[in-house]
């Protein structure tokens, strides 16, 4: 095994080009690789595809840098309870995406017919309704029952990110909590960069090697992020940041002081870390690790 630690600056450059088609781990406002997702933005990437998994601040994020043009979409654009990410939806709206539509089940079934080495899977999903027909997959008859199915084709990304609760040098991942589709994404994917929020010895991994859920010879990069979910939440660690994702939509209804936001918080950065502080760096963090706990915050009550 040879160790695949590296920033994320470094994984960017090496593992993510224009053109590259991209999958996100997580899901939702949840477990979400938001350091890798900054540096994409930061250097520019372009022409990029997306799976869009339930992308939300994932999504809003590429959409800020116009990284991404063609989108596989089952729930996009908005930030759930939140409300819309105009700034996205405008980038749809124009044209400038290029959408299939699909279910989540079947974006799912899509990753987990890539992970098996099979060209497509049948389902029941999306039969009969107009996502399916707005979708790339082909109905078909069952060679043993005659029943009809649609078959959904693999889904190979050039890169998945997934963001982790503890990985060793070499890349054996831990998480916490729902899987989602990342078990599956993780053996799809043709590179692979894990994000995590610590670098945990090789020895606790070989101690209980039942918590791995995805193994090293499947990663491509190992990029140690403390809080690198933030603004999203992650799950036994910390909360999401309301507040801050609040400042997001508002900002994004002008267009100059938008411009100002991504520059004060993506351009204007060197690296994550510098990020976190200006939103607010240790003391706004440790107050969403007590949020996530349901815990009081003695020090802001007094």
């Amino acid at each position: 095994m040879v160790p695949k630690v590296m920033t994320v600056k470094e994984a960017v450059s090496r593992f993510i080009a224009d053109g590259d088609y991209i999958a996100v781990g997580g899901f939702g406002g949840t477990r979400i690789p938001t350091a890798v997702l900054h540096e994409i933005v930061r250097q520019g990437r372009k022409n990029l595809g997306l799976s869009g998994h339930t992308a939300t601040h994932d999504c809003q994020i590429l959409a800020a840098g116009g990284c991404f043009d063609r989108c596989d979409v089952a729930y996009v654009v908005g930030l759930e309870a939140r409300g819309l990410s105009r700034v996205a939806r405008r980038r749809f709206e124009k044209g400038g995406v290029k959408v299939t539509e699909w279910s989540n089940a079947a974006l799912a079934w899509r990753y987990k017919a890539a992970a098996m080495g099979v060209s497509f899977l049948p389902v029941r999903t999306m039969l009969g309704t107009g996502t399916g027909a707005a979708s790339a997959g082909v109905l078909m008859e069952c060679p043993f029952t005659g029943k009809v199915f649609l078959a959904v084709p693999a889904l190979y990304p050039d890169v998945a990110i997934i963001h982790v609760h503890r990985a060793d040098v070499y890349g054996n991942s831990q998480i916490d909590g729902i899987l989602i589709a990342d078990w599956d994404l993780a053996r799809a994917a043709r590179r692979l960069i894990i994000t995590t929020e610590r670098i945990i010895p090789h020895e606790d991994i070989r101690d209980e090697p039942g918590r791995t859920v995805i193994p090293y010879f499947l990663v491509d990069a190992v990029c140690e992020v403390p809080y690198g979910s933030y603004p999203a939440n992650m799950p036994y660690e910390y909360y999401s940041d309301e507040r801050h994702l609040r400042e997001w939509l508002e900002a994004e209804e002008d267009e100059e002081r938008f411009r100002a936001f991504l520059d004060r918080y993506i351009y204007g950065v060197t690296d994550f870390m510098e990020y976190l502080e200006r939103c607010g760096g240790i003391e706004r963090l440790r107050q969403l690790r007590a949020e996530e706990f349901c815990l009081r915050d003695e020090r802001r009550d007094s």
